[in-house]
């Protein structure tokens, strides 16, 4: 079976180029990150390390999704906005063409999702390098990523769980659902995903870690058309054995329009939450009320900064709440809305009109004309 840049690349040549969707260029705040080891993944790594950053800072490792670049990224959701008012380091693992056409970090080819191979191990050698060179905390290095930086992040934190004190997903995929790209599409629907007790059972074959797990902040539209949202479920099915808490019933409230649940400890410490953004398609929760980030292409106006958030629920911010300023502001409208891929406002859909959007549809219109899909 052929990885999906060899697909993709050879339906380029044959049915010429097809576009791609928010790939324009952005100013970058970032900068390289220089050599960090052997790279077998051939990833670009870049970051931002803000002026008199205190001794032993945090790190942010932020992946991009599908069709994106690290400096869009940064642009969109401002982690480096947020990264000088609270002093921590980012890191920016990019990916590149010759890899992947599509900027897709590869989460489901089984070379690249293991301990000590491929992708994996690059991002973590691009971790341990930001720590070294910058005397940054082993005790609080932190991973977020969409899409399918979002299953990238899931990938990372089931192979080095030592790494990292918590996790960010948003609109992502379980840690070893699929090895294949017939399996990648068909998990993204969220059709043939494994039982809870073997997505479990991934996770703890992936390394021999036997200490604390990382917590973990998880983000999902409630109208993503691109992974389907049941996606989320199984991320949380797949750890919430790991921290005990198969037994547990979640907190459930409201936030503004869009719902929260929590999954806590014995002691009362959230290990998970889940956000289910109301009528939002796929991308990253922003609010154009805040004065970090910018709505663009799949980062989308959803009236709550996913952002500030999951840097609260990190304890990397001050006291006192990160979310939308919108919404505790009860300037929030009530009705639901789906957000386009450029972060435009528009009327929800029936789920049956609901288009294909963003990498998924320009993935499998090439899927299709070349017969590989239906």
């Amino acid at each position: 079976m052929r990885n999906i840049s060899d697909t993709i690349a050879r339906l380029k040549a044959a049915k010429g180029k097809f576009p791609l969707a928010g790939a324009a260029v952005q100013p970058s705040r970032l900068s390289s990150l220089g050599d960090f080891g052997a790279n077998p993944g051939a990833l670009h790594g870049y970051c931002y390390v803000p002026q008199r950053l205190p001794g032993d800072a945090p790190l942010v490792v932020v992946l991009h999704g599908c069709t994106q670049t690290a400096a869009g990224y940064d642009n969109g959701a401002g982690w480096s906005q947020l990264a000088d008012r609270h002093g921590f380091a980012l890191l920016y693992p990019e990916q590149q063409r010759a890899n992947n056409p599509n900027l897709c970090f590869n989460w489901f080819v089984p070379e690249d999702i293991k301990r000590d191979s491929g992708e994996a191990l690059s991002i973590a050698q691009m971790v341990r390098r930001m720590i070294e060179h910058h005397g940054l905390d082993r005790e609080r290095v932190f991973i977020t990523g969409l899409s399918a930086g979002g299953a990238m992040t899931s990938v990372m934190l089931a192979t080095y769980p030592e790494l990292f004190t918590s996790g960010a997903i948003i609109a992502g995929l379980p840690y070893g659902c699929a090895a294949s790209i017939p399996e990648a599409f068909d998990r993204m629907r969220g059709h043939g995903l494994p039982s809870e007790r073997e997505l479990e059972a991934r996770i703890r074959k992936a390394s021999t870690h036997r200490g604390v797990w990382p917590t973990l902040s998880l983000w999902h539209g409630s109208a993503d058309r691109t992974v389907a949202h049941s996606n989320m479920d199984a991320i949380v099915a797949q750890w919430r054995g790991l921290h005990g808490l198969k037994t547990v019933e979640p907190e459930k409230s409201p936030v503004g329009p869009h719902s929260r649940r929590i999954w806590r400890d014995d002691t009362g410490v959230a290990k998970i939450e889940a956000f289910s953004i109301a009528g939002m398609g796929h991308g990253t929760p922003l609010s154009r009320t805040d004065d970090i980030g910018h709505p663009g292409a799949f980062m989308l106006d959803a009236g709550i900064s996913s952002t500030r958030h999951i840097a609260r629920f990190w304890q990397l911010t001050g006291t006192g709440t990160e979310l939308s300023l919108a919404i505790l502001s009860g300037k929030q409208k009530s009705a639901p809305f789906s957000g386009d891929a450029e972060g435009r406002r528009k009327a929800p859909l029936p789920k049956s009109r609901m288009p294909a959007s963003g990498v998924g549809k320009v993935i499998e219109d090439a899927l299709r004309a070349a017969g590989l899909m239906r």
